[in-house]
């Protein structure tokens, strides 16, 4: 039996616990609330995140991360993007020799603009083979009641991305593998920015025209910085890509999605962040996203917009003719 730890007691790291225990893997759920944690070895719940799910056996809380992570062969880290590197440094050169860190975390960090595998790889101290990232259309709430769905597993090394394949694999989750790491990542972390975009135009009353020229426009903008940086197109039109950036945009469970709906109707950041509840990723990855495009030299409309609109004061019904107003030019450039 694989022996797996989860970094991260929310909706998501609750959520693929379940995930890896359904698929017969024995799984430590790490949290920074002792209750949470409890309640997890109790009564195989998380009512603070997950309300009403009945966890299945093989689950355990434990808010010692060492303990957590002892023995562990997979670790799978669901904490937000921008805490990760606090959270994560006592582990330094701790793990085990045949240990793998899988990232669910959806974000690049703004101090560095590194992506959530470089991060593990630098403050986990273990090689780019033995680190592995995990995206597609993966909304915790539905997963949490064991609707199918696919996700895609990347990493350097095939045999890392299918050794975290196999932990997760069952007959509601069906990975798939890929070595397009950056492609993975960028799509995960870009389509939360995309997301907010939506929500914002939903939330002035757009419809679904507005919609889906958001969402189509919006992974160019993710495929152009993605080729800029190394990443295989055919990434961006798959699960990863494509399939993530539907869920998220167009799912009011996604954070990303309502937290952009609350700006859309009127609230400031703040009274957004509150009414949403959680970690929105998108908020502080559009910032690290510009930075980065702009390192690069890639050109990215949608989430200048965004940045604006959320820290710059640029009113949201300014939002959709600042896109549009832009030069014309051919549909493929």
């Amino acid at each position: 039996m694989t022996r797996a730890a989860v970094l991260g007691a929310g909706a998501w790291g609750t959520t693929f616990a379940a995930v890896l225990a359904d698929a017969g893997c024995e799984v430590t759920v790490w949290g920074r609330d002792a209750a949470v944690c409890a309640q997890l070895t109790a009564e195989r719940r998380n009512e603070r995140y997950l309300p009403g799910v009945e966890l299945p056996a093989g689950i355990s809380g434990q808010a010692d991360l060492l303990r957590a992570v002892d023995g562990a062969e997979v670790i799978a880290v669901a904490v937000p993007a921008q805490s990760a590197r606090t959270a994560l440094a006592p582990l330094g050169g701790r793990l085990g020799d045949q240990a793998v860190a899988v990232s669910l975390m959806k974000g690049v960090e703004l101090a560095t603009q590194q992506r959530m595998s470089q991060l593990l790889a630098e403050v986990l101290d273990l090689p780019e083979r033995r680190v592995a990232v995990l995206s597609g259309p993966n909304l915790a709430d539905e997963i949490a009641v064991r609707q199918p769905t696919a996700t895609v597993v990347a990493s350097g090394d095939p045999a890392t991305a299918e050794k975290v394949a196999q932990a997760c694999a069952n007959p509601y989750f069906r990975p798939y593998t890929n070595d397009d790491v950056v492609g993975v990542e960028l799509c995960g972390a870009v389509k939360n920015v995309i997301a907010l975009a939506v929500g914002i135009s939903q939330g002035r009353g757009f419809g679904y025209n507005t919609m889906a020229t958001v969402i189509t426009r919006g992974l160019v903008e993710i495929t152009r910085l993605g080729l800029a940086l190394g990443a295989r197109a055919e990434t961006f039109g798959g699960l990863a890509g494509m399939g993530d950036l539907m869920a998220t945009c167009a799912s009011p469970q996604s954070r990303n999605h309502r937290l952009g709906v609350h700006i859309g109707q009127g609230l400031t950041l703040d009274e957004a962040i509150v009414a949403t509840g959680g970690t929105a990723e998108g908020v502080k990855t559009s910032r690290s996203v510009l930075d980065l495009a702009e390192r690069v030299g890639v050109e990215m409309p949608i989430t200048a917009a965004v940045v604006r609109v959320l820290y710059e004061d640029l009113p949201v019904d300014a939002l959709a003719p600042l896109l549009l107003e832009r030069p014309r030019k051919a549909e493929g450039v």
